[in-house]
């Protein structure tokens, strides 16, 4: 069964994702600094997932009980699961992964990844002679 642990390892296993906390408690996925998934961490490990679908398949998903225009972002084609759980494995990995691909086809080529911050050198101590 999926849960935030699955979710999670499926997203950070994509190219150039990252993950971040936002609003609270919601976990976010990102590529390339782009939204592409965000878990409610406030509701348990079966947390709400809200992702970005297909056009052709967001009315589709919306006849499954439990699955909602996700708030703010609907009118995009993101919708809300109310669960992790409410479809099998396989059917949520392609979800996943479907969101990934859309998101990722609209970030200008141009756009990298964030990279790390680097740690400062500490300022070098070079004598001086007189």
């Amino acid at each position: 069964m999926p849960d935030i642990d699955w979710i999670r390892r499926l997203c950070l296993s994509l190219p150039d994702t990252t993950e971040n906390m936002q609003w609270g408690e919601a976990l976010c996925f990102k590529v390339r600094g782009k939204l592409f998934v965000i878990a409610d961490l406030s509701q348990g490990k079966l947390a709400p997932i809200t992702l970005k679908c297909a056009p052709e398949k967001f009315h589709e998903l919306l006849e499954i009980e439990g699955i909602t225009p996700a708030p703010y972002v609907g009118r995009y084609k993101w919708v809300r699961l109310a669960s992790a759980s409410l479809l099998g494995d396989e059917e949520l990995e392609d979800l996943l992964r479907q969101s990934y691909e859309l998101v990722v086809a609209k970030v200008p080529k141009t756009a990298k990844a964030p990279k790390k911050k680097a740690r400062k050198k500490a300022p070098s101590r070079k004598r001086h002679s007189k």
